[in-house]
């Protein structure tokens, strides 16, 4: 299931052509091609994951189904029900609706006691002056039921807290926002601001089995006001033992949510006290981020990874390559209409960077964090290792240039 606004498409659609597989590209936006290519392409209400599983349990009677595969946070909910419907591999519907939203999950990881950040579930209607008052600093606000890190801003005092959940407060009024976050569009997350070191882990589960795929640093602090990413960078330069915490403290939120099969991306931070999940979303890495990732002597991709998973098909190997790898999410400057993108070639031209990919179009307008999500590029880099890989990523982005109007 591919959004029209996911940067994942191409990526699926060749590694189901690596593998030979027929695909079927299910998106929420009518096709003008699909009259011409029935098998092929089929228009599902996302909102609606239960009707959405009755036209798949229909469409299959003619064109038989063996595995689902979401690639956000919503398809993942849809891709639950399929499965189910169709009794196809996959999570159950309950685990993959607490991954998505962060109040649920929450509750579910409390109960298991794996360490998170002290947390309160507030109304858009509770008086902000006097809630500005009661609550612990330094704190970070949270949508409930968005991604990427939109919404997401941290405050120090009564002050930024008041100004900060204004800020929410109008992101979730947004038609689009709104319709998407339902019921939770006039709730929010007030969470005790965790410092320390973060990690992204990427993870495949299998019969309820955690498999790590790779666990990345991110060199860039992410101490706020808002928690815009920027560099991921492969293999992790955690000590061993730490790292052995850090995937044992994922593994026990898998459990606690329920997940039993498919990708998984885990947001964590370590301190003094041990490693804290801070996110677990039953899908795999955002944006184009999974281009670093290749596994086996065949350098295969995360997502003919998840394709065979989901069919139930041999997988070569879970084995990250030996070299080091990493991605710049390439920071929004400012906000305003994008004219062009210069310097380019020049980044390209940087020892070790692989790729650089604009996604963003000019005379598309580019909006900031926290109110944004989408980033207008991705830089890819590859060395011996993280630190070289770390350097390269920071020149090629130095030698690009952004123009906004």
């Amino acid at each position: 299931m591919l959004p029209t606004t996911t940067y994942r498409t191409a990526a699926f659609v060749e590694a189901a052509r690596q593998i030979g597989v027929e695909l079927t590209v299910a998106s929420e936006t009518p096709s003008t091609l699909e009259r011409s290519n029935p098998a092929g392409l089929l228009t599902l209400d996302f909102e609606q994951p239960e009707r959405a599983a009755d036209a798949v349990r229909v469409f299959a009677t003619q064109y038989p189904v063996n595995g689902v595969v979401g690639v956000d946070d919503t398809t993942a909910i849809v891709a639950a029900a399929i499965a189910t419907r169709l009794a196809l591999k996959g999570n159950p519907v309950h685990a993959a609706i607490a991954a998505c939203d962060k109040y649920l999950q929450r509750e579910l990881l409390a109960k298991a006691a794996v360490p998170i950040p002290r947390f309160l579930l507030r109304s858009l209607e509770d008086d902000p002056a006097a809630l500005a008052q009661s609550i612990s600093y330094p704190c970070v606000l949270k949508p409930v039921r968005l991604s990427a890190s939109r919404g997401v801003m941290r405050a120090d005092n009564p002050q930024s807290f008041r100004s900060a959940r204004e800020r929410l407060s109008a992101i979730l009024a947004e038609p689009e926002t709104a319709a998407a976050c339902g019921d939770r569009a006039r709730q929010y997350l007030i969470e005790e601001f965790i410092p320390g070191y973060e990690v992204a882990l990427e993870g495949l589960v299998v019969n309820r089995r955690l498999h790590v795929l790779a666990l990345f640093d991110k060199p860039d602090p992410l101490d706020g006001p808002f928690f815009e990413e920027t560099i991921y960078v492969t293999p992790s330069s955690v000590p061993a033992g730490l790292q052995s915490a850090i995937t044992d403290c994922a593994d026990r939120a898998v459990r606690a949510l329920g997940i039993v099969d498919g990708p998984v991306h885990a947001e964590l931070r370590y301190n003094e006290r041990g490693p804290w999940l801070i996110e677990l979303a039953a899908r795999p890495i955002g944006g184009r981020c999974s281009a670093v990732l290749r596994f086996g002597d065949r350098a295969i991709s995360l997502e003919e990874i998840i394709v065979r998973h989901a069919l139930g098909m041999p997988i070569p190997s879970l084995q990250r390559e030996r070299q080091a790898a990493g991605v710049m999410m390439i920071p929004i400057p400012g906000a305003g209409v994008l004219r062009e993108v210069q310097g380019i070639e020049a980044a390209k031209a940087v020892p070790l960077i692989e790729d650089v990919q604009i996604t963003a179009h000019p005379g598309e307008r580019l909006v900031p964090f926290p109110e944004g999500s989408r980033y207008p590029g991705f830089i890819f880099a590859r060395g011996e290792t993280p630190a070289v890989v770390e350097t390269a990523l920071r020149e090629a982005h130095s030698r690009l240039k952004l123009v906004i109007a």
